[in-house]
């Protein structure tokens, strides 16, 4: 039999082991933020650029890199990193940009470039629409410049008018 002794250390043990777990269980109610650190880029920013674009235009599109190689300036490193705060999960991306003097000899990393990479800036063209016959659409011309909406002024009643005579007031 167990007497009163033995009894208290046992239900001591199990409070004292439920409370050091007890953070690990709860741990889904417990609110943790999104911790997103780098340069976030998208698709549409990678796309752009184009092989012997100069270091201002990179920058102009993917804004400053977060590390640049401190030995010589000819290497950049954009990194994103996210975790989530939901599930701990780990989103890590890398963009290493090589340049040559001024100009962009290289890219690597986790995105994919454009099929036009290669095509230097001068040498690329916009994209055109396929029908030649369009012409620009302009707004319509009216005729007669009359308001489209009509004011009406309400009109006071009962009251005496004003005059601009100083000694009649």
């Amino acid at each position: 039999m167990i007497n009163k002794k033995q009894s208290l250390t046992l239900v001591s043990a199990v409070a004292l082991s439920l409370s050091m777990s007890g953070c690990s269980v709860f741990d889904w109610l417990i609110y943790k933020p999104d911790i997103p650190q780098g340069n976030y880029m998208e698709t549409q920013q990678v796309e752009k650029l184009r092989v012997d674009m100069t270091k201002e235009q990179t920058e102009y599109i993917l804004g400053r890199p977060v590390l640049r190689d401190s030995f010589s300036d000819d290497t950049w490193y954009y990194v994103y990193h996210f975790k989530s705060g939901r599930d701990a999960s780990i989103i890590h991306k890398e963009l290493i940009i090589h340049f040559t003097g001024d100009k962009i000899s290289s890219v690597t990393g986790d995105y994919d470039l454009s099929s036009e990479f290669n095509t230097p800036l001068e040498l690329s063209s916009l994209p055109t629409v396929n029908e030649p016959d369009l012409t620009p659409l302009l707004p319509e011309t009216r005729p007669d410049s009359k308001p489209l909406v009509e004011e009406t002024r309400p009109t006071l009643t009962n009251q005496p008018e004003k005059s601009n005579d100083p000694d009649n007031r």
